[in-house]
């Protein structure tokens, strides 16, 4: 999948991107916010998550989100199963998102999803959510942004409360 926005073109992770994702997913101030909050300790673990993108069945994946102007990744983009949320196949899906550290502050994440959002939907995705925590601020505002319907808080899928946020 290739996507452009004004700013931004959504593409697959390359291989040689591994020490700049592994910079993302290294960081615990970061991998706090996922569901499975264990930081990355090596770049061959972050190539391996590479090669797992590929795998998805499309239209779910995840995405490099990149800088038009120089191909600079600045962080993903992600369409991916609820865990525990049906039967294999037929789990909902949620949007994600996630910056490097110096990438934050500019509205990618915002341009990015909204991009992806519109994706999924026209690739037939009837319901798309965004699960974030509950003091996950910088998301919750995101997931505003770009249109998404504030359903409050659920505890359905994670361990933790989460706030829950649907399209269309």
């Amino acid at each position: 999948m290739h996507l452009e926005t004004d700013r931004l073109l959504i593409r697959p992770w390359r291989e040689d991107e591994a020490p700049r994702l592994f910079e993302i997913l290294s960081d615990p101030e970061i991998t706090r916010w996922f569901g499975t909050p264990e930081a990355q300790t090596e770049v061959a673990q972050t190539v391996e998550t590479i090669r797992s993108h590929d795998l998805m069945k499309p239209p779910r994946g995840v995405w490099a989100v990149a800088l038009k102007q120089g191909d600079l990744a600045v962080g993903s983009v992600m369409l991916v199963e609820i865990p525990k949320s049906g039967a294999p196949g037929e789990e909902l899906v949620q949007i994600g998102w996630y910056l490097h550290p110096d990438s934050t502050g500019h509205g990618y994440a915002s341009e990015a999803s909204r991009a992806v959002l519109d994706f999924g939907l026209a690739a037939g995705i009837t319901e798309i959510r965004a699960l974030t925590h509950l003091d996950n601020y910088p998301s919750i505002e995101v997931a505003r942004r770009i249109g998404m319907r504030h359903l409050g808080q659920t505890d359905d899928w994670y361990d933790e409360p989460s706030e829950h946020f649907i399209v269309p």
